[in-house]
């Protein structure tokens, strides 16, 4: 466990930044609701509700009225597939609406560092090995969540999904798309 906990913490490291475009910070590159539900795994009934009902909803851009799209980000991805998996297992909607409070104040990057620990009734987290053997010398059974698991489910996954910007800029694809066309045109330059 104390091994895999070293490897989360490596990858997380050399993840760096969750969009290789440096032109769009984090803050402005979301998805929308349908591309978020089957990342996250999660319906978009459940989506909805849990944006109505203030337990996640998205960072980038909220609903406006008849037709506005709503923008999550990658944490808001991130907390949505951590309270389905916490859902999954039996945990009340009152334990989880604490746990993700408490998800928000933290970065992406110290979310890849914590797991999360239940006996059924409470959410622990766990940051080091050390705690890990605390909770588990209770003798309740406990069940966890790596975190920096989910992550990484959702890094692979998400780039299937078209992004965009908040800010009515290019979308990510296509200044993608330019980057690498304007690189073989160089390429061709120097050998041409």
């Amino acid at each position: 466990m104390v091994e895999q906990a070293a490897n989360a913490d490596a990858e997380a490291a050399e993840q760096g930044e969750l969009f290789p475009d440096a032109s769009a910070s984090d803050e402005l590159v979301g998805y929308r609701g349908p591309a978020a539900c089957q990342i996250a795994g999660i319906t978009y009934r459940q989506l909805d509700y849990w944006a109505r009902t203030k337990l996640v909803g998205p960072s980038i851009r909220g609903a406006a009225g008849s037709g506005s799209q709503r923008l999550y980000s990658f944490k808001d991805i991130l907390v949505l597939k951590v309270v389905k998996r916490l859902l999954d297992t039996g945990v009340s909607l009152h334990n989880i609406r604490v746990a993700v409070e408490h998800l928000r104040k933290r970065g992406v990057q110290d979310l890849a560092k914590l797991t999360l620990f239940s006996d059924g009734t409470t959410v622990y987290e766990c940051t080091s090995a050390e705690e890990v053997v605390d909770l588990l010398q209770g003798g309740q059974g406990v069940f966890g969540i790596a975190v920096s698991g989910a992550m990484r489910e959702i890094s692979g996954t998400i780039h299937e999904f078209p992004a965009e910007r908040a800010d009515g800029g290019e979308n990510i694809e296509s200044a993608m798309t330019d980057e690498l066309a304007a690189r073989r045109r160089d390429r061709q330059a120097e050998t041409g």
